[in-house]
């Protein structure tokens, strides 16, 4: 079987659309029918709302959870609103790669800096993959695309198999439809005298 995946070059907002046309060219060319994406303010979730209105496809929008980083959590309550009468849903979930002050280790920051080493969206596209299926929103076994981001909009797809975080093992990447190449800028060390 053979696959294009896309890398961008650079970190942009830009990447949103781009990214949007590659994973509806992949929807048509595998019959998924649900799109799991990351959005924190609302704005890709609007895009994407209109981008794939017409392509029968269920939106799983996953905003940051209540109290991350915030006193109010910048998701709009009305877009909320207006997703779920479109027959789309909204997961404000636990932020599982966010929790080990919860459970007193730092597994969680060890697989999310694991998983930052392909990019920050793959990382995301893992979280809210697991955190929708936790949430009763895939099943377990589940083809979806996940779209997730870097900084503003999206720039990161991957087809996946879902899996609850009980059962992390079972979660699988099965294509990578884009993501920005991510290359580490080292700096030379200057030698020490």
């Amino acid at each position: 079987m053979e696959s294009k995946a896309v890398y961008f070059e650079g970190v942009s907002a830009e990447n949103t659309g781009v990214t949007f046309g590659l994973v509806k060219e992949r929807l048509n060319a595998l019959g998924i029918k649900k799109l799991v994406l990351a959005s924190t303010t609302g704005s890709t979730a609007g895009m994407a709302m209109e981008f794939f209105k017409d392509s029968g496809v269920k939106l799983i929008v996953v905003p940051h959870q209540y109290d991350f980083k915030r006193k109010e959590n910048p998701f709009p309550q009305e877009l909320v609103k207006t997703l779920r009468d479109s027959g789309h849903e909204v997961h404000f979930g636990t932020m599982l790669f966010h929790t080990d002050g919860l459970y007193g280790s730092g597994t969680a920051t060890v697989m999310a800096n694991l998983l930052r080493c392909f990019s920050q969206g793959v990382k995301v596209c893992f979280e809210i993959v697991l955190m929708a299926t936790d949430g009763g929103l895939l099943s377990s076994g589940e083809n979806v695309i996940a779209i997730a981001g870097t900084g503003r909009g999206s720039d990161t797809a991957l087809v996946m198999q879902a899996a609850s975080s009980q059962n992390s093992k079972n979660l699988r990447v099965n294509q990578i439809i884009c993501k920005p190449l991510n290359q580490l800028k080292i700096e030379p060390s200057s030698p020490e005298n």
